[in-house]
Order: C-alpha cells, then sequence, then structure tokens
C-alpha cells in the first residue's frame, strides 16, 4: 500500500461549538471550552502524523458582533490557553504564532499572548498559528499598507511577503467542520490553491479518527495549481 502524503499546513475553521451546546441544552460557553479541548486533540493529532504547521481561526473580526458576554468567555478562554498550554507547548519545541491585529485585545488577553510567546523563541518544530482579531481581507490590506509604507512595488511576491503568514509555507487543504460551505474571510490570499474539505461533524466532536480521514481524503485529490 502506497504511504499517505502528510500535508506540510492544515489550516482549520473551528465551526460549531455553540451548535454543539444547544443541542445538549448547554450554554454556548461550554461549546467553546469543549473546543478548546478539540484543538488539543487536533494539535496532538496533526503533530504525531508529522504535519508541520497547523492554523485556528480562533477569533474573526466578525466576532465582535456576539454578545458581550461571549465576547468576554472566548477571551477568557484564550487568556487561559497563553498562561496554561503555550508554556507547554513551547517546552515541547513548538512555535505559537498568530496572526491579526493583537492591539484591539484587551491588555490582559494581549499582554498574556506576547510574554508567553516569548517563550518559543529558538523553538524549531511544529508550528501552531492563531487567527485572532483575524479577516482574510484586513490582512491583504495590512499587507498592501506595509508595502507602500517600505515604497516598494506592489505585486504578488510583495504582498505574499508582507502578510501575518510571511514566514509560513501556505495551507496545503482548509478543514472547516460542521457543515458550513464558505470560507468566512479566512485567509483569502493564502488558500488560492489550498484543497478544501467540509466537515459535517461539530468542532468540539474532532478527534485523531478524523484526521485521518482528512489525510485520505487530501491524498485522493490532484493538486495540479492550473497545470493540465
Amino acid at each position: 500500500m502506497e504511504e499517505l502524503k502528510i500535508p506540510k499546513h492544515i489550516a482549520f475553521i473551528m465551526d460549531g461549538n455553540g451548535r454543539w451546546a444547544k443541542k445538549r441544552h448547554l450554554p454556548r460557553s461550554v461549546g467553546h471550552r469543549e473546543g478548546v479541548g478539540s484543538m488539543r486533540k487536533v494539535v496532538e493529532a496533526c503533530h504525531n502524523r508529522g504535519v508541520q504547521v497547523v492554523s485556528f481561526y480562533a477569533f474573526s473580526t466578525e466576532n465582535w458582533s456576539r454578545p458581550q458576554e461571549e465576547i468576554d468567555t472566548l477571551f477568557g478562554m484564550l487568556e487561559k490557553f497563553a498562561k496554561s498550554e503555550i508554556p507547554k507547548y513551547a517546552k515541547r519545541n513548538f512555535i505559537i504564532t498568530t496572526m491579526g491585529d493583537l492591539n484591539q485585545l484587551p491588555d490582559s488577553v494581549r499582554n498574556a499572548l506576547v510574554e508567553n510567546m516569548k517563550l518559543c523563541e529558538g523553538n524549531t518544530g511544529m508550528v501552531v498559528n492563531l487567527g485572532i482579531n483575524y479577516g482574510g481581507r484586513d490582512e491583504i490590506v495590512y499587507a498592501v499598507n506595509k508595502i507602500i509604507s517600505k515604497g516598494i512595488e506592489v505585486n504578488k511576491e510583495n504582498i505574499s511577503a508582507n502578510l501575518y503568514t510571511s514566514d509560513l509555507p501556505e495551507p496545503d487543504v482548509m478543514v472547516r467542520s460542521s457543515g458550513e460551505v464558505r470560507l468566512s474571510n479566512f485567509m483569502l490570499w493564502q488558500l488560492s490553491y489550498s484543497e478544501f474539505i467540509f466537515i459535517d461533524t461539530l468542532w468540539p466532536d474532532m478527534d485523531e479518527k478524523i484526521i485521518d480521514e482528512i489525510i485520505t481524503e487530501y491524498n485522493k485529490r490532484d493538486r495540479r495549481f492550473g497545470r493540465v
């Protein structure tokens, strides 16, 4: 049997936390908490299979329109993740990066992220990239403004080099959970030639078996990048 090709970079739109909780007559906060647990499982499963980079859509620029109580819950979980999980990943040689404008986050959340990501400096292992206050259109505008400030030509190469993800390979595959079939402003530039896999599983139900199914499906795709 031919050995499966492992994608270098998998990007995840984590969708379905609220619906998972609603199905069980639980508060949405419980769904988000379970979703954080699923993210840990996905990171472990991808790491064990040799994936080099995983990106997660953690908080979008559109999420500010949600009820303040839910936003506060999400930021509380993010701060806890920064303080308790990032140091553990740092000790395992993982690299934690972010994409998005962190300046709008509450000070305690931003400081927890920035300080704990410093623990990963010099690491060389798997990259866990978190989209926080992130939007794909905003990222392209951000890159173009950086190019203009440098006084260089606006072209495809320079846009790619000035994105939040300039040091990362473009995703080989994008996965969205919960049955929704859209990008929702996620990594619009980087996903131009990625394979899209949409699954019905709600994010809190993600596990290793589903990661294996995603990799198997990825291997069925013929990536031609515009070639015949």
